[in-house]
């Protein structure tokens, strides 16, 4: 009898910790993340906005700051399921659209969502130091035009350096197919200038994580586009980049295994950050 006492006083206390031990997430919806500049601006108002979602019981927690796709013509924010199962903070940011807006419109929106991130993250109990940028197809080309390209933030006095990290799912490299039809270009007609992250390779810029779908079936020349990226930034002198192909998984299936790769990586990046502060 005082056994069996004894054991479900102990099943009823382990149950108590996980209970405890169990991650809470509050959500914090359409945030402006601009200042009051840009007032007049209707279309504006409406899409430069980000949604927070973060954990309340875990402190100094990694934040991903996800940019949806749709080839910067469509799309918005959202969090990514795959993402939702990982004890960290997602910040969603709608940007605006082509062709209501022409580039840059869109890269400098993303990069004052990143500042506003830069700037009010601590309150939330985050970490400014394990701040990652992401996104899915146009959403990974925004991500790696800010990470490799340091005057968009540095329109907002935030150094591009101090992210954590760049993680593009099947990314454009090139300039981005919007944009060149927006310059009466062919649209499959390859360009690299000044809007290409390929343009903007450097050896000190954050750790990079390329990842894309199957060459064979993700768009056409992706792959080999994320591909040419690693090899110049590996020639460049940048030794944390990688490039990751995942098998048998085309543009649109390789979102949620890709960010199963993503949240590996984040962690693996942020245990690294946190030796460093350490020590």
């Amino acid at each position: 009898m005082i056994k069996a006492l004894f054991i479900s006083v102990t099943l009823l206390f382990t149950i108590q910790l996980i209970g405890q031990n169990e991650t809470t997430f509050k959500e914090v919806l359409d945030v402006s993340y601009y200042a009051n500049s840009i007032d007049t601006d209707e279309y504006a108002k409406s899409r430069c906005k980000l949604d927070i979602r973060y954990p309340e019981n875990i402190k100094e927690f990694n934040t991903v700051v996800w940019f949806h796709g749709g080839g910067l013509k469509n799309g918005n924010k959202y969090f990514p399921e795959a993402l939702m199962n990982a004890d960290l903070c997602i910040i969603s940011v709608n940007y605006r659209l082509s062709p209501k807006v022409k580039a840059p419109t869109y890269i400098e929106d993303a990069a004052a969502a990143v500042a506003w991130v830069f700037n009010n993250i601590e309150s939330y109990g985050g970490n400014s130091d394990k701040i990652f940028i992401s996104g899915h197809s146009a959403g990974g080309y925004l991500a790696l035009m800010l990470g490799l390209d340091k005057q968009w933030l540095n329109n907002f006095n935030v150094d591009a350096d101090n992210i954590a990290g760049m993680i593009s799912l099947s990314g454009q490299t090139a300039t981005h197919f919007t944009v060149r039809e927006e310059r009466g270009l062919p649209k499959f007609k390859t360009i690299v200038d000044e809007l290409a992250p390929l343009y903007r390779v450097r050896e000190n810029a954050p750790p990079l994580i390329l990842i894309t779908g199957d060459r064979n079936i993700d768009l056409a020349g992706r792959y080999e586009e994320n591909l040419y990226l690693e090899r110049l930034m590996k020639t460049t002198g940048h030794t944390q980049t990688q490039l990751f192909e995942i098998q048998g998984f085309g543009h649109g299936g390789m979102h949620n295994p890709g960010i199963k790769l993503l949240i590996k990586e984040v962690d693996k990046v942020s245990e690294k950050i946190d030796n460093t502060l350490k020590n």
